[in-house]
């Protein structure tokens, strides 16, 4: 496999489901193949990376948001010479706080007692722009994600111990990309992964964390430019 037919693999955030990278696949540039990964199956970011790998192709490229950052690093890490690239969008190299992880421990604990209908807008809103926090059709596209998945997933995702993922040098190219009204994942954050790892780094604006839902256009354009300019 050449570098022009290298697939890219779309690995969506937390409680977000392959759909997540609908409007970005119908949007990208070339016909370069989209493969969209789950967070469906696994009870760990190491496992999560190894159900990945095991449907991939020999050579890839590795999309990785929020959440799906820190398992896009553990494949490259695990993976070097599979990974061909790697871009790292709105996520972030630290583990959770602890009082985050009671939050999500406590919620995560109530959804398994009941009828999990996905996150509610007070909490899905302060996760975009407050340009489209009142887009009532957006927010319900984000929930219905959170109910697919299910009250299981969401106990696991809550409960991921991050700390445990490599901030090992990675020896592919790498790209991270931030969103300058990003409220979940602040722009230092991103900057941290370039101190650490290295690597380019974009900063879209217009838009809050939800990159791949938000500002769909503006992604793929700055993605394909940056794989063009590394040859990828």
């Amino acid at each position: 496999m050449n570098n022009t037919t290298l697939p890219l693999v779309l690995i969506p955030g937390f409680m977000l489901d392959e759909t997540l990278w609908d409007d970005f696949v119908r949007a990208y540039p070339d016909d370069r193949t989209c493969i969209r990964a789950s967070l469906s199956r696994g009870e760990s970011i190491t496992e999560y990376a190894c159900n990945i790998v095991a449907t991939l192709p020999p050579r890839f490229i590795l999309v990785g948001f929020s959440l799906g950052g820190y398992v896009a690093r553990a494949i490259a890490e695990a993976f070097p010479e599979r990974t061909a690239g790697l871009v790292l969008v709105a996520t972030s190299l630290r583990e959770d706080p602890p009082e985050q992880r009671e939050l999500l421990d406590k919620a995560s604990q109530t959804a398994l007692m009941g009828d999990f209908n996905g996150f509610s807008q007070a909490v899905l809103k302060p996760s975009l722009h407050p340009s489209r926090q009142n887009d009532d059709q957006l927010v319900d596209r984000i929930r219905v994600m959170g109910k697919n998945l299910g009250a299981n997933v969401f106990r696991t995702q809550a409960m991921l111990d991050r700390k445990g993922v490599t901030q090992n040098p990675v020896l592919c190219p790498i790209l991270v990309i931030a969103s300058e009204g990003d409220g979940l994942r602040g722009l230092e954050e991103s900057r941290e992964i370039v101190t650490l790892l290295g690597g380019d780094m974009e900063i879209i604006g217009d838009s809050g964390h939800m990159l791949p839902l938000e500002q769909p256009l503006r992604l793929t354009s700055v993605i394909a430019e940056w794989l063009e300019k590394s040859a990828l």
